[in-house]
């Protein structure tokens, strides 16, 4: 056999396989991804319902530790949507460390500083907002519902005064607020990028469109969240 077709086979067949792989991680990046924006706008909706008062945000949150009772336990349709959305956390950052990984080792020569400065800064937004939402996740988790932290030092068994209590302290507001700002800039290139993978971008229209479409996403639920923090410290959602 001559050797220019022994060589190519394998290279051909093992580029082949990369490729398929390659588009099957970014489709459940962007599947779950898209699992994401869905929780988020459904609990910026729980969470606006502070505005309403004490009663109205407690009962809420307690209707959803009731859901699915008596086919589930106590909180039990609440753990299944955590675990379902842990799960889909940890595919999104699975598959997006392997993908900057390949990208990485795919780069032959150094980009131009001109050519790439975009495409770059987009790239380091994406991978360190990323870790900024991780990082506030698990602390959200540990304030809120697992280890329930009131950084005031009162009680932590009601869920609107510990919401107040925490947003009361200002640099406590800061960080929600700059994690919000993390979570905005990363649903935009996102959801653009998701766009992209499942094909949605083929046209201008569609484009500008894709475009529109993360960054409308991308301002109500940066802003809807930033409201309640917000307001706490001004003194508009009080106890």
């Amino acid at each position: 056999m001559p050797t220019e077709l022994r060589d190519s086979r394998p290279t051909l067949v093992k580029g082949a396989r990369a490729s398929r792989t390659t588009v099957a991680l970014k489709l459940a990046m962007a599947g779950s991804g898209f699992l994401f924006v869905g929780f988020v706008l459904a609990h910026m909706y729980g969470n606006l319902k502070a505005f309403a008062g004490h009663d109205a945000f407690n009962e809420y949150a307690e209707h959803l530790r009731e859901l699915g009772e008596p086919l589930l336990p106590h909180e039990g349709a609440l753990w299944i949507l955590r675990l379902g959305l842990l799960l889909s956390l940890v595919v999104h950052v699975v598959t997006g460390v392997i993908l900057w990984r390949r990208a990485a080792r795919a780069r032959t020569t150094k980009y131009t500083v001109k050519k790439t400065a975009g495409v770059t800064r987009a790239s380091l937004m994406m991978r360190w907002g990323g870790v900024t939402i991780l990082v506030f996740l698990i602390w959200h988790l540990l304030n809120f519902t697992i280890g329930k932290v009131n950084v005031q030092g009162g009680a932590t068994n009601d869920p609107y005064n510990l919401l107040v209590d925490t947003f009361d302290v200002w640099w406590m507001t800061v960080i929600y607020l700059v994690a919000m700002l993390a979570l905005g800039a990363h649903l935009h290139h996102g959801i653009w990028s998701a766009a992209q993978t499942l094909g949605w971008t083929g046209t201008a229209a569609k484009r500008r469109r894709a475009k529109q479409v993360g960054l409308a996403t991308a301002l109500v639920i940066s802003v809807g969240y930033s409201l309640v923090p917000l307001a706490v410290l001004a003194g508009i959602i009080t106890k």
